[in-house]
């Protein structure tokens, strides 16, 4: 499978941040949509097929945590979906509450650089071929 068919779904209230990994991952082949909010990721979420969600924890209306909760009692349209939480430090118990609410894995906004963010989506991307 290429990259073409592999869609993201970018869930970040940062407009810079939303747009930069937006640029990136679309110059790597990937469908990338975006969501500014917690509660246009939900209805995306139920909406569209996605193979990987990036999504941040402080949102505005529903933060990431509220939005695993919802796609618990609501799952998303796709079934092999990969989440990544985007965090920064410190936040080990929101994290361990993440995973245990299906989160795939997280990364840590302030630690990594945009090549390592593409290496990260790519590494879970493979998973879901």
């Amino acid at each position: 499978m290429d990259n073409q068919q592999k869609r993201v779904l970018i869930v970040e209230d940062d407009q810079f941040l939303r747009e930069f990994y937006q640029e990136l991952l679309t110059a790597e082949g990937y469908f990338v949509d975006a969501a500014s909010d917690g509660e246009i990721a939900l209805t995306k979420l139920r909406s569209n097929e996605y193979n990987l969600v990036l999504l941040d924890l402080m949102l505005p209306k529903k933060d990431g945590v509220q939005v695993l909760r919802d796609l618990k009692v609501s799952p998303p349209k796709s079934s092999q979906i990969n989440i990544l939480v985007l965090t920064n430090l410190g936040q080990d118990l929101v994290v361990k509450e993440c995973f245990d609410l299906g989160a795939d894995g997280y990364l840590i906004k302030s630690a990594l650089n945009p090549d390592q963010v593409l290496t990260e989506v790519k590494s879970y991307l493979d998973k879901t071929q």
